[in-house]
């Protein structure tokens, strides 16, 4: 969750500094280096549902972002990383520690 915090604060701070298109994304991936595209897309999404952004303008350039983004490729790479992070978190150590169910 932190990472896609922090995507998601690179994406609002980028578009309400005028960036939009390829330099947003470059922007992002910048400042989040470890960040896929399939990662900022979901950034895009959270920005697009938060109730506190409401300037049209940002959510314009960030809809841009998700739509342009929201089908490319994704490498191997990514999905290794994304794999790694979700066996890392917290929920799986959790479920390993709960009795078994009768």
């Amino acid at each position: 969750m932190k990472e896609k915090k922090r995507v998601y604060e690179a994406l609002v701070d980028g578009a309400m500094d005028g960036l939009v298109g390829d330099a947003l994304y470059d922007f992002v991936r910048k400042r989040c280096p470890r960040a896929s595209s399939k990662k900022i897309v979901r950034a895009s999404l959270l920005a697009l549902s938060d109730p506190h952004l409401k300037d049209r303008n940002i959510l314009d350039v960030i809809y841009a972002l998700a739509i342009k983004h929201r089908l490319d490729d994704t490498t191997v790479e990514d999905e290794h990383n994304e794999v790694a992070e979700e066996t890392k978190g917290p929920c799986s150590t959790t479920v390993k520690d709960l009795p078994p169910l009768s």
